[in-house]
C-alpha cells in the first residue's frame, strides 16, 4: 500500500511538471506579440531546430480546452519515492495532448539509471553490485547455504526478461576447492540471481533494453497512450 501511494504521488509529480511546462508554453503565447510589431512571420514548427520530424500532425476534433504538443523533454537528474531511487533520468513525449482531466503521450521513451546500490539493497544479504567486464555486472554477497554462512562472487549477463531487468549468474565463485565450489553453485545460484522491476514512472511503460554502467544499470524504457497525470 505504502509502495503504491509512493507510485502514484510521483506520476502526479511528474505530470505536475510537464502540466507547468504547457502553462508557460501557453502563457508566453497568449501575452507576447511577434518580435518586429505587427508584422506576420512564418509560425515555427514546434520541432523546428530540434532534429525532429516536422511533420507532426493535431489529432482532428481537439477541443478548445485541450493544448497538443507535437513533443515534450523532460529531464531530472534525480527522481525518488520511497520504494525506488533513479538517476539521471530523460523522458521524451510525443503527441502530447493537455486536458482538464490530465496529460497522456501518445507515445513516450524514457532512459533512466538504477543505481547498483538499489537493487543490492533489494537482493539483501549485504549484497555488493559492480560493473564487470564485457558488459556484465558482478554480485557479491553473504549467503546462507549448507549451515554455513558464505561469501559468494557472482558475475553474470544483463537482458530484459517479460519486462524485467535480469542478471542471470555465468560463474559463481564461493573461494576453496573448485569441487566445493561447482557443488555449491548450483545451490545459491538463487541467491545471486537478480530480478527487478524498475519502479516510479507512469504506467504502461515496457522496459526495452538495458546496459550496464560504471554507476548503474541503464535502462530505456517505452509506451504509448502514457497517462502522465490523473
Amino acid at each position: 500500500m505504502e509502495w503504491k501511494r509512493a507510485k502514484d504521488w510521483l506520476i502526479g509529480a511528474v505530470g505536475m511538471v510537464l502540466a507547468l511546462g504547457v502553462a508557460l508554453v501557453v502563457l508566453w503565447w497568449a501575452a507576447s506579440d511577434p518580435a518586429n510589431g505587427n508584422e506576420a512571420e512564418p509560425v515555427p514548427s514546434p520541432t523546428q531546430g530540434t532534429g525532429r520530424p516536422t511533420d507532426a500532425v493535431p489529432p482532428d476534433g481537439l477541443r478548445e480546452d485541450e493544448v497538443w504538443l507535437a513533443d515534450l523533454d523532460l529531464d531530472a537528474g534525480t527522481v525518488m519515492t520511497a520504494g525506488s531511487l533513479l538517476h539521471d533520468v530523460r523522458a521524451v513525449g510525443q503527441d502530447v495532448v493537455s486536458r482538464p482531466e490530465g496529460l497522456v503521450a501518445g507515445r513516450l521513451t524514457v532512459d533512466a539509471t538504477v543505481p547498483f546500490e538499489v537493487v543490492a539493497q533489494e537482493l539483501g544479504g549485504g549484497s555488493v553490485i559492480r560493473a564487470a567486464d564485457g558488459g556484465q555486472a558482478t554480485v557479491v554477497r553473504t549467503v546462507e547455504a549448507l549451515g554455513r554462512e558464505l561469501r559468494v562472487t557472482a558475475t553474470g549477463t544483463v537482458d530484459v526478461e517479460e519486462g524485467r531487468l535480469v542478471v542471470d549468474p555465468r560463474s559463481i565463485d564461493i573461494g576453496g576447492p573448485d569441487f566445493l565450489s561447482d557443488a555449491t553453485a548450483a545451490v545459491v545460484r538463487r541467491f545471486v540471481t537478480i530480478e527487478h522491476d524498475i519502479e516510479g514512472l507512469p504506467e504502461g511503460l515496457v522496459l526495452q533494453d538495458v546496459v550496464v554502467r560504471v554507476d548503474g544499470f541503464r535502462a530505456n524504457l517505452r509506451g504509448e497512450d502514457i497517462e502522465l497525470a490523473p
